[in-house]
């Protein structure tokens, strides 16, 4: 059974239902075609006591300036924001993005950058940023999918899942594409499914009111 939209209203903690656990230690968000402004409602809607680092995979043209991602959502939000560098050291509290026409990899601890090619036609890859964290960090990863137009993030968000992390997507009725949000629940049992203005609550609740989602059971 999966926690659903009709479930979420006014909620800003999932359900108690299993044991308690604070061991999240990494959140990553996967968007295409209209994520902007879906990440960006996402992030505002956390509140400064998440201390966890966030790191986004949105896709882009491989031309974009690097760093003008970067420079949107510092005006939306109370974070340290920078385009992740390869080597570079994560910290609690930064918000990190994949630079434009790099797959961006986590590793413990620090980033790498490739320039493998592209995955579903992307590079950043949402599936090569999700599947490094469930790697690097197992049931310490807590992964986002929000809208896009094709099916990258499915595979990586399945990979989470099965590395124990939570699993988390936006409800294709209310995305701008439902491509991606409908893939990732095809692929992977998704412990919620929630329209948008619900994910930063739900999050809440995992990360400074622990309390675990529940063990997928059948309907």
């Amino acid at each position: 059974m999966r926690f659903h939209p009709s479930e979420a209203k006014g909620q800003t903690r999932p359900p108690e239902n299993v044991k308690h656990f604070s061991g999240y230690e990494l959140v990553v968000i996967g968007a295409s075609w209209g994520g902007l402004e879906a990440v960006g409602r996402v992030l505002s809607d956390l509140p400064d006591e998440i201390e966890l680092p966030i790191v986004i995979a949105q896709h882009r043209h491989p031309d974009s300036s690097e760093g003008t991602l970067a420079e949107i959502l510092r005006t939306q939000i109370d974070r340290p924001v920078a385009d992740a560098e390869d080597k570079l050291a994560i910290e609690p509290r930064h918000l990190y993005i994949a630079p434009p026409d790099y797959h961006l990899l986590v590793e413990r601890g620090s980033f790498a950058l490739s320039l493998d090619e592209r995955v579903q036609f992307a590079r950043p890859s949402i599936d090569v940023l999700f599947e490094s964290a469930a790697d690097a960090y197992g049931a310490g990863v807590i992964g986002i999918i929000l809208t896009g137009a094709n099916e990258d993030g499915a595979f990586g968000l399945a990979r989470i899942k099965e590395r124990g992390g939570v699993v988390l997507v936006q409800d294709p009725a209310g995305a701008m594409r439902r491509t991606m949000p409908e893939a990732a629940i095809a692929a992977t049992v998704a412990d919620a499914i929630l329209p948008l203005e619900e994910i930063g609550k739900f999050v809440y609740g995992l990360t400074v009111e622990p309390t675990p989602v529940r063990e997928p059971t059948q309907a």
